[in-house]
């Protein structure tokens, strides 16, 4: 934070971050950032997520190269705190592209402790998961996202595919045309309670979980 500090401003023009938001960090670092004074936007890109952040202007939608510089412009923006999910790619690069200071918080890689019966593999990819990992017969959850669903359609007649996914009508809409039937979703915004996600679990009679790396809050 204090390397924000530091970069030269403007005699009439503040210094104004642009916080990436939309996780659990980026609302702590928010808080940082207002009880430094210094002025900053959060970006979300949904209304839900507005609620993580008591203090800051919320600017909510999505960027992209077409409509990035006009946001900077308008906001002043001359720094970039990128807090976004690990698997944001996609604005992380449009960020990195715009030719302003920017810093990145990593979520530090955590090691899954784990029962000594279960079995708990990595992998690169999830093309390389799907040809290496036979999941056939395998009741399996997935906590990925809805931008990988369309890649385990071709597993739905050969496996029993669940999918837990953010309560948003394109995530939703995703699963379906993914070949998920409505009895095999549940949409819940994290964190879920681990009595819930057991239950879930034990009801579904899950025996595999594929989910993302995305550190200790993931």
């Amino acid at each position: 934070m204090q390397k924000l500090t530091h970069i030269p401003q403007h005699p009439r023009e503040p210094l104004v971050i642009w916080l990436i938001g939309g996780t659990q960090e980026s609302a702590q670092l928010a808080q940082c950032l207002s009880e430094a004074h210094l002025p900053f936007v959060v970006s979300v890109t949904t209304q839900a997520a507005r609620g993580l952040y008591s203090a800051g202007q919320i600017w909510v939608g999505r960027l992209d190269p077409s409509s990035l510089p006009q946001f900077l412009k308008r906001q002043r923006i001359r720094a970039i705190l990128d807090a976004s999910h690990p698997f944001a790619i996609e604005i992380s690069k449009l960020a990195m592209g715009a030719g302003l200071p920017y810093l990145r918080f990593e979520r530090p890689q955590v090691e899954i402790a784990v029962e000594p019966r279960a079995a708990v593999r990595r992998f690169a990819s999830f093309e390389t998961l799907l040809s290496r990992e036979p999941l056939d017969g395998r009741r399996v959850l997935l906590i990925v996202g809805y931008r990988p669903l369309s890649l385990f359609a071709p597993w739905q007649n050969r496996a029993t595919l669940f999918a837990r996914l953010l309560p948003s009508l394109t995530a939703l809409q995703a699963a379906l045309d993914s070949g998920f039937s409505p009895d095999r979703l549940i949409a819940l915004r994290p964190p879920v309670p681990i009595e819930l996600e057991r239950a879930l679990w034990q009801h579904w009679q899950i025996d595999t979980v594929i989910c993302k790396a995305s550190g200790a809050a993931g």
